[in-house]
């Protein structure tokens, strides 16, 4: 069962990481601009660096689930590199953010085309399951004989 899963995990572990990092980001952009705990206002600079972080954990939990619907139901290769690029968009979006607000606006893109990719995947690969154990129809089979 590991090897059915192993590279979603990686990719889960990795965001966890990253989400590690941008939260780091934020307690050092308190102390650099002396922006005491709750206020959230202060200098730009820290707001900047906060709203990322806080923009990026919104969006955690909806990349963890489609992550892990798609790679179990359509491919787990396939959504381990869209997985990737949305960890390293999200990367881009948070520093692109933390330098100025126009900064995050094509990472921004990127990402949100990337979960869409990974939406369309998920709803591909569980209608096919769906479809295959209920209906003996295997859609995803047949396109894949036609493809390859």
């Amino acid at each position: 069962m590991h090897d059915q899963v192993a590279f979603l995990a990686f990719v889960t572990l990795a965001a966890v990481l990253e989400q590690a990092y941008f939260s780091m980001q934020v307690i050092w952009a308190r102390r650099k601009y002396k922006v005491s705990p709750p206020s959230t206002s202060g200098h730009p600079c820290f707001e900047r660096v906060f709203r990322a972080q806080l923009n990026c954990s919104e969006y955690f939990s909806l990349f963890i689930s489609v992550l892990w619907v798609s790679g179990l139901f359509f491919h787990q290769g396939t959504s381990s590199v869209f997985g990737l690029l949305y960890l390293y968009t999200r990367y881009a979006y948070f520093h692109g953010y933390a330098e100025s607000a126009q900064g995050r606006l094509k990472p921004m893109y990127a990402s949100a085309t990337i979960l869409w990719i990974l939406i369309g995947l998920s709803t591909a690969g569980l209608l096919d399951y769906l479809l295959s154990a209920y209906f003996r129809v295997e859609i995803l089979k047949s396109l894949g004989r036609w493809f390859l």
